[in-house]
């Protein structure tokens, strides 16, 4: 049997084991990045980048994009031209139990309490 060959649109993710609290907290504390993980999480499949709306340029979405999945927050894939992020939220609720839940709950009475709806 033989293993596929690595391409080069393969992005780098960090192994379950390496994913650290303080990366994953410093990811989430940004509100565009945790404007994404809202989402991933209110869908629950994998969104392309395309998706989101966010009111910053191309670039910017593009960095907040890396930095959650650096962090182990995210998973991001190819499937042919669109690249799809999902919530790694199984990694998380291993490594970090309830902290997730409980992070997009406060996130979600905050952006009720300021009129934000899902923003």
């Amino acid at each position: 049997m033989t293993t596929p060959a690595v391409s080069s649109r393969d992005l780098p993710h960090p192994a379950r084991e390496e994913i650290r609290l303080e990366g994953v907290l410093h990811a989430l504390s940004d509100p565009m990045r945790l404007r994404i993980v809202r989402e991933l999480a209110t869908v629950g499949m994998e969104l392309s980048c395309s998706h989101f709306d966010l009111p910053v340029t191309k670039s910017t979405t593009t960095h907040h994009f890396r930095v959650l999945r650096e962090s182990g927050v995210i998973r991001q894939i190819y499937r042919g031209t669109a690249k799809m992020n999902g919530l790694r939220a199984d990694d998380l609720d291993v490594l970090f139990p309830g902290l997730l839940d409980a992070l997009l709950d406060a996130a979600g009475r905050q952006a009720a309490r300021l009129g934000e709806g899902r923003a």
